[in-house]
């Protein structure tokens, strides 16, 4: 369905031109991000020239879907009033705002809890499918580099006025805030055992719009402020990991720049660090390893004296990741020793933040792992999936199911097709248990390898084991 505007869209035309995508080029990539979220599109080039022509607006999340496309080409964020359909049915920016000002911070988070709910009730994927395929790296260059320069605010102190949200404003007081930070560690709990596709970590975005973002909107001394800020910066992050490890890529980046600004309230210059070192595993995962590199070291830089010698230890683990994914073998060599070096000084007895209480050396061998899985040395990887797997543990079920796929690869490229079945065969048993597109496609890709292999009874029995995996919702 269309409806029709005065005259010509010669905004959307002269996009188009500039990103060098034909008619036919652009709807088919409307079709195919759409049928990421379930959506059936039949647009052809002569939808695309009435969409130019004759201004026709076409409904739905047609003209955000166009907008991601074009964005897609550009490398950057397209805004719908840039190709001439900003009076199509809404889907603000929201999220993507990195505001100087601490009242227009929470004002920018709180909305983009709401917006998550309504998407959610909408039954169909609600506005975050409207956003389908808009990640773009770039968005995260204003947020780290506004974050590097200043990491603190001066103060946070708030008095709420009298017509600030639903009902009279919250007093706000420690007891709160740690209702809040209880609840983020149990979801972490939750997410590194099922998922996070797992209905319970689903609660993460409700805690956010009913307990957290009435109280950012309250009143609060700086002191709590502080606090309340850092557990809503822990809560939002985890939103942000969850909706990566969905493949709400979207979502995530949202999340994530928001969680951000809300750690520069806390004065929480590590756990502002972890984020950023979040979004570089995301940036690496989609294939920006050049950028992941760059947030990861932003996160090294203004941690140096501050952090802990673990924490240290995992952002230049995460850096190492990044420079494995742009084929930097010896950068990423480099980093693993530091990030190893690092782990060897912590102590039990450091004040490390309650955050990192997943990282250890196992974390340390399985990350090692997949950066010498994509820098083609199945040897190393042997070597350090060999101890990753040395202990698995109910507690991090998905990161174990991920371990044995990089295991199974490994097998694979030194020759061990036996082996790199019955690895699979295992990965797939975890997958099947948890909620997690990541896991998903990390056994889809071993799948897709072992494709030259497709008469050998055992890749077609692993294959059959998969099935149910690769049909079901991730």
């Amino acid at each position: 369905m269309s409806r029709e505007q005065r005259g010509p869209n010669e905004k959307l035309g002269t996009v188009l031109a500039l990103a060098g995508i034909s008619n036919a080029g652009l709807a088919r990539r409307v079709n195919d991000l759409g049928a990421q979220r379930g959506l059936t599109l039949r647009y052809d080039k002569t939808s695309v020239a009435r969409w130019v022509s004759k201004g026709m607006v076409p409904q739905g999340a047609a003209p955000h879907l166009i907008a991601a496309a074009i964005g897609q080409k550009l490398g950057r964020p397209v805004p719908l009033h840039e190709i001439g359909l900003a009076d199509a049915d809404p889907a603000p920016e929201v999220g993507l705002a990195f505001p100087r000002d601490v009242g227009q911070a929470v004002k920018s988070a709180t909305e983009l809890y709401r917006l998550d709910l309504a998407g959610r009730r909408a039954g169909s994927g609600g506005i975050w499918q409207s956003l389908a395929g808009s990640f773009a790296v770039s968005a995260y260059a204003t947020p780290a580099s506004r974050w590097l320069i200043t990491p603190a605010d001066s103060s946070v102190a708030r008095e709420a006025g009298p017509a600030e949200g639903p009902g009279a404003p919250v007093k706000v007081g420690h007891s709160d805030v740690q209702k809040l930070r209880e609840a983020a560690e149990d979801a972490r709990r939750w997410d590194s055992k099922y998922g996070g596709g797992d209905w319970r970590s689903s609660m993460v975005p409700e805690c956010l719009r009913v307990e957290a973002a009435p109280l950012l909107l309250g009143s609060y001394s700086d002191e709590v402020g502080r606090a309340l800020f850092g557990a809503s910066a822990e809560l939002t992050r985890l939103a942000g990991w969850m909706a990566f490890d969905t493949g709400q890529q979207e979502a995530a980046q949202r999340y994530y720049i928001q969680a951000l600004r809300l750690a520069r309230a806390a004065a929480d210059v590590p756990l502002g660090g972890y984020i950023l070192a979040s979004m570089s595993l995301q940036a690496t995962y989609r294939g920006f390893g050049d950028e992941g590199v760059d947030l990861a070291q932003a996160a090294l830089e203004r941690n140096r004296g501050l952090a802990t010698a673990r924490t240290m230890s995992f952002f230049r683990l995460v850096e190492a990741r990044a420079h494995a994914r742009a084929s930097d073998a010896q950068a990423a060599g480099a980093a693993l020793k530091a990030a190893e070096g690092w782990l060897e000084r912590s102590r039990d007895g450091d004040s490390d933040p309650s955050w990192l209480g997943f990282y250890g050396y196992d974390r340390f061998a399985a990350d090692a792992a997949e950066c010498y899985r994509d820098l083609k040395a199945p040897r190393q990887v042997r070597r350090f999936t060999e101890h990753a797997l040395s202990k698995p543990t109910e507690e991090f079920v998905r990161s174990h199911g991920l371990r044995l796929v990089v295991s199974a690869v490994a097998e694979l490229e030194s020759g061990n097709l036996d082996a790199a079945c019955e690895q699979g065969v295992r990965a797939v048993e975890v997958a099947g248990r948890i909620s997690s597109a990541r896991t998903t496609e990390y056994v889809k890709d071993l799948l897709h390898r072992l494709e030259p292999y497709g008469d050998e009874p055992r890749v077609a029995e692993l294959r059959e084991r998969a099935r149910p995996l690769l049909v079901a919702p991730a």
